[in-house]
């Protein structure tokens, strides 16, 4: 048995979740692709797929064998690339992954210039804030929001996002301005629905060094952090949204941050990537530069934020609501 073809051939399969798209993309029969992985499995004694008439799910052993294969020829086909191309820079497709809020306010309008530095990387950005499997996916890099959970990726630091208690002026002279967290049961909140569990995550607060979390009721949510401020701007409700998008409107006063003495956690924004990528150039390109826009961004500067998208029409838009 071919080793390395084995590998090569058993990541397909499980990259195209099925043996007849790996058979087609390698051109080679089904019955090669069926009999080759069933070799490897006798090799290595142990199942690496669990086979049913819909889908291909991997084994834990499977699982960490593909992990270990893709990472050898990771390396094998770099070390090619590199001795074929040297000084001609990254190139192949870079898949990343990331919020739909970092995504709009600060990496799509400053992509042009990542393509100008490295014109031979096509680059596939998804938005999502739902966790994908990157290796499942084929995701080469995912920015993510929060404490990381999977030990096996590689993560670097780019930056801490802080969330603001805000409210509109028409919502406190509506209702008044709350002074303590206990003030908040008599107030109305704006809604924001995790992805993750589809419910809406409760107002926190920092006291005394723990997090303290708050229900506060409401009748609106938004799964979009963007219609989750403009909703804001027009008084419906309070609401934490991440401090950058919202620094115009407190330059502006169209929003008014409460409670500053209680602010929420701060979280990490990383870059993650999978063990297999870390000596892929384009991934390597591609991490530093985000981690250069973030630190050079006025966005994540502790003043708080520039224009975002769109940010003229909604703070006029919350201005005319105030004075009307």
């Amino acid at each position: 048995m071919d080793r390395l073809q084995a590998m090569e051939v058993f990541a397909r399969v499980v990259e195209a979740n099925s043996f007849s798209r790996a058979s087609d993309s390698l051109d080679l029969s089904r019955t090669s692709v069926t009999t080759i992985v069933k070799s490897l499995e006798a090799h290595l004694r142990t199942p690496l797929l669990q086979r049913t008439t819909r889908k291909l799910k991997l084994t834990p052993e499977g699982a960490a064998y593909y992990e270990h294969c893709v990472r050898i020829l990771a390396e094998i086909s770099e070390t090619e690339a590199a001795m074929a191309g040297a000084g001609r820079g990254p190139r192949g497709k870079l898949r990343v992954d990331m919020p739909a809020t970092i995504g709009k306010w600060l990496v799509t309008p400053q992509l042009y210039r990542f393509h100008e530095a490295y014109p031979d990387v096509e680059l596939i950005v998804g938005y999502g804030d739902k966790l994908v499997d990157l290796i499942q996916d084929g995701v080469d890099c995912a920015i993510r929001v929060g404490e990381l959970q999977d030990s096996t990726l590689i993560a670097r630091r780019l930056a801490d996002m802080q969330t603001i208690t805000v409210a509109s002026p028409l919502y406190l002279q509506r209702h008044g301005m709350p002074r303590t967290i206990e003030d908040l049961e008599r107030h109305m909140a704006i809604h924001y629905i995790s992805s993750k569990t589809n419910r809406a995550i409760p107002l926190s607060f920092t006291v005394d060094g723990r997090m303290v979390e708050v229900q506060v009721p409401g009748k609106l949510g938004f799964n979009d952090a963007d219609a989750y401020v403009e909703c804001g701007l027009t008084g419906t409700g309070l609401l934490q949204p991440p401090r950058f998008m919202v620094g115009e409107y407190l330059r502006s006063g169209a929003l008014v941050e409460i409670l500053p003495q209680w602010r929420p956690r701060t979280l990490p924004i990383s870059a993650i990537y999978p063990q297999s990528r870390h000596l892929a150039p384009k991934v390597r390109v591609f991490v530093e530069w985000v981690l250069d826009l973030f630190e050079t961004s006025p966005l994540f500067h502790p003043e708080g934020a520039r224009r975002g998208p769109a940010a003229y029409g909604l703070a006029a838009g919350a201005l005319a609501a105030l004075s009307g």
